[in-house]
């Protein structure tokens, strides 16, 4: 049976995990967000703007990144709204929520730029991780696997990407 819709309301959210868990996620996810969404602005400005005798193989392979974290950015936000909560979708929204910087204003040289795209999968990596253990104790599968799929999209790429720098 469905609950009743409270006066002026929607229906209240009934998934087997509490509303204090369902928010914890939600602000852990809303990092999560604002840091994909960042980094897939990074390596978008970096395709556009890398040159020098790499210039087909980075402007090919950041083009490759910067598609997948577009198509990241979804299923995160659609997960927040899952829980109950509003997915963060402004600039300033994602400054305040984001653990990697924004893009140099001045494009770098294109070592510098994949040097920056290697810290910045690894934050990512980390924020993802850092919210493991709030869908553990919820028992949020959905969220654990949605984590460890953008886990293994991080850390491959930084292993890649930091492969490059190697001398």
């Amino acid at each position: 049976m469905a609950k009743k819709k409270p006066a002026g309301g929607a229906p209240q959210i009934n998934i087997g995990i509490s509303e204090k868990d369902r928010g914890a996620i939600a602000g852990g996810l809303s990092r999560l967000l604002a840091d994909t969404y960042t980094l897939y602005l990074t390596t978008h400005n970096f395709h556009w703007n890398v040159t020098g005798p790499m210039f087909n193989t980075l402007h090919t392979m950041f083009m490759a990144q910067y598609t997948e974290l577009w198509n990241a950015v979804d299923p995160v936000a659609e997960r927040i709204r899952s829980l109950g909560h509003p997915a963060p979708g402004s600039y300033a929204a994602y400054g305040a929520l984001a653990s990697i910087p924004d893009a140099p204003t001045t494009p770098p040289k294109a070592l510098e730029m994949v040097r920056i795209l290697v810290e910045g999968h690894e934050a990512v990596a980390r924020t993802a991780r850092s919210i493991f253990p709030l869908a553990d104790k919820a028992g949020d599968e959905p969220t654990a696997d949605l984590l460890t799929q953008r886990l293994t999209v991080h850390e491959q790429t930084a292993w890649m990407l930091r492969s490059m720098l190697e001398t």
